[in-house]
């Protein structure tokens, strides 16, 4: 049982399906993009709103022609700001590799108030960034999204203590405050799998300024992020990851099943550019590194190259290099995994298939 702190934030990616109601942002995490997880509420999309997507996504997909240059215009939306979680796509533009593909892409930036599930169902972008247990729940909401390729084969999502924090395990939570995105799926998965009965959930401030202050306290974490400035601030921590737990969603990123329907060979030479990007950027990232920080002042070179060596360290990029987790690459066997635990936690909309989430026809 998890006991939440009453809070009036709206989940934005539910608001943003309900086609722009009215919502409260003042709360909304500087983190939002990349680990927005949520419970899957009694709010769910009409379908009239969810068909007002799809439509409207029909329409302006049919706009994607290729330009004057003869380069095929392409919009991916990234989950952040610039930063080195996105590098091999940045990679894959700075060196050219997308237009030697005849592609011209530009890349936009994400933030708090950027849903790329919507801008890829509307046809404002034709990739986004994302994860792959999200993609589920989009899916069977009614969503026509699909994952095309990995951007990482394991999730940095963790859990962040005080390195004398008497918690050791995900078990030892039992009793305790956790600062956390307000219906984080990930969340709900530990409470089942050890059977926490008395768990109290705070939202996440998304800054590490209460964790400095307090030794007891435990927050949520990107492994590759909120432990720099946590130590930058004097705290010594340790982190324990979901991926260890069973619950292992890919980070991905996606693209409308109309978009592949009409241009299969741009979506497969996307793919390509991209995973030749990471390839590259895993390999040397300082050029990119030095355009991340133009376009994104506020990242120091340290705080990039602390996010970087973690990266690689872990190999949540690039897996353990075998048959089934390598760069890109999809199995079967991991997506119908993360869907029978969705479904055991009761956040999906309605039942799917999950091989309508993704596909492996582009994977390397």
């Amino acid at each position: 049982m998890i006991e939440t702190e009453p809070t009036s934030t709206h989940d934005m990616r539910d608001a943003t399906l309900l086609m722009f109601a009215p919502i409260e942002l003042s709360k909304l995490s500087i983190r939002e993009g990349p680990t927005m997880q949520r419970k899957v509420r009694a709010r769910i999309p009409t379908l009239a709103a969810t068909l007002c997507l799809v439509l409207l996504g029909a329409a302006i997909g049919c706009r994607s022609r290729p330009a004057a240059s003869g380069l095929f215009p392409v919009t991916l939306q990234t989950d952040w700001y610039p930063q080195p979680e996105m590098g091999g796509f940045y990679e894959a533009q700075l060196l050219g590799f997308y237009k030697a593909q005849g592609l011209d892409v530009t890349i936009a930036p994400g933030g708090p108030f950027v849903v790329g599930e919507q801008q890829v169902a509307t046809g404002a972008a034709q990739f986004a960034m994302g994860s792959s247990d999200l993609v589920l729940v989009d899916v069977s909401r009614g969503l026509p999204l699909v994952a095309v390729a990995a951007t990482m084969q394991q999730d940095p999502q963790g859990v962040m203590v005080h390195a004398e924090s008497p918690v050791h395990t995900f078990a030892d939570l039992e009793g305790r405050t956790i600062a956390a995105k307000p219906g984080s799926i990930w969340l709900q998965y530990l409470v089942k799998r050890y059977g926490l009965k008395n768990i109290r959930e705070i939202p996440a401030t998304y800054s590490v300024a209460n964790f400095i202050a307090d030794p007891g306290y435990i927050q949520q974490c990107f492994i590759t992020s909120e432990p720099y400035f946590a130590r930058k601030g004097g705290a010594e921590v340790r982190t324990l990851l979901i991926n260890a737990t069973g619950y292992r969603p890919y980070r991905v990123f996606f693209t409308s099943r109309q978009f592949i329907a009409d241009h299969p060979k741009v979506v497969q030479k996307f793919v390509v550019a991209t995973i030749q990007g990471w390839h590259d950027y895993l390999a040397d990232p300082a050029q990119v590194d030095r355009e991340l920080s133009r376009l994104n002042p506020a990242m120091s070179p340290e705080q990039m190259r602390f996010s970087i060596d973690t990266l690689k360290a872990g190999h949540f990029i690039d897996g353990d290099g075998t048959p089934d987790s390598h760069l890109g690459h999809f199995t079967a066997e991991r997506w119908n995994t993360i869907y029978r635990q969705l479904v055991d936690l009761k956040v999906v909309a309605r039942p799917i298939d999950p091989a309508t989430a993704y596909t492996t026809r582009f994977n390397p």
